[in-house]
């Protein structure tokens, strides 16, 4: 089963490439700051904060993602059924048993994530084991197992932190420049409309950072956990049929949030009002449902 991991060194050099460019960018908004202010521990506490952050990002960021969801261990005996299922996918993919937690919330969904198989987490709503059969669940649980094995979960796992500390900044800077700045006097006027220049950019740069990060999991991650976990249980049905009663529920998440919205099976803000405009809109992280619907039954038709 190793051959169907075919994107597991990209997703492995893609998360390289978020973390350098996120040390980048952190020490050049520092170095700036620093001749702003004329104060050299500006960019020594950006390289600092960048490096640990980074660090933190690869090696904490799964555990960041269990407790913002609220998830919590799922014991043996409360689900035979998931433990089960998970096992068997587990050793026909050739990885792990990932830990198994839950999530106490109606909506069904499910998300996994973790460095590595080695450290992986699967998640499942309560809500989806009350409305899923075997079957679907299985198509659900393949399809998250598909994520630790191509090692896509790696970059979102990480994802989750590096947007929320370029967020973190954005705000940093913003309140900064409403309680005025307090540079030298003698450059205050020019090193003042540097500052408001910086801080609008943030403000402008941040939540685009934020989507593009994102962009880089990309929705082809999606499509690809599909397929492949088509061919861990080689029945597409299953998975089609879990994304149909998925896409008609409309139960809002209290968990949800952007910074993890794209770590779930399907849009966590489903029934709940998104705050973002209809340019956002077209940078979603997930697919279209029904597209994911029609190309898995594409599959079983062809078999």
């Amino acid at each position: 089963m190793a051959t169907i991991w075919t994107h597991r060194d990209s997703n492995i050099r893609k998360t390289w490439l978020l973390i350098t460019g996120f040390l980048i960018f952190v020490t050049t908004v520092g170095w700036v700051f620093s001749q702003v202010y004329g104060n050299p521990a500006i960019f020594l506490f950006a390289f600092v904060l960048s490096i640990l952050m980074s660090v933190f990002s690869y090696w904490f960021s799964d555990k960041i993602v269990i407790a913002t969801t609220g998830a919590k261990l799922l014991p043996d005996e409360a689900a035979p059924e998931v433990h089960n299922i998970i096992e068997n996918l587990a050793i026909t993919a050739g990885i792990p048993k990932p830990r198994i937690y839950i999530v106490d919330t109606p909506q069904p969904n499910a998300f996994a994530t973790g460095r590595d198989p080695e450290h992986a987490v699967v998640a499942v709503t309560s809500g989806i084991l009350e409305i899923m059969n075997r079957t679907e669940l299985e198509g659900v649980l393949a399809h998250e197992m598909s994520h630790i094995g191509n090692r896509d979960m790696l970059v979102s796992t990480v994802v989750v932190v590096l947007v929320g500390v370029i967020q973190l900044l954005s705000d940093i800077f913003l309140r900064s420049m409403r309680w005025g700045f307090r540079g030298n006097d003698r450059d205050s006027g020019q090193a003042g409309a540097i500052f408001l220049l910086i801080g609008i950019a943030l403000a402008i740069l941040a939540p685009i950072a934020a989507i593009l990060i994102q962009l880089a999991v990309s929705r082809k991650r999606e499509y690809l956990a599909d397929a492949s976990g088509v061919l861990l249980t080689r029945y597409p049905e299953g998975l089609a049929s879990a994304l149909q009663k998925l896409s008609l529920d409309n139960t809002p998440m209290r968990q949800a949030s952007h910074a993890t919205a794209h770590l779930w099976l399907d849009d966590p803000y489903q029934g709940k009002q998104k705050t973002i405009g209809w340019f956002s809109k077209l940078f979603m992280t997930h697919p279209p449902i029904e597209d994911r619907i029609k190309k898995l039954r594409e599959m079983d038709s062809r078999r």
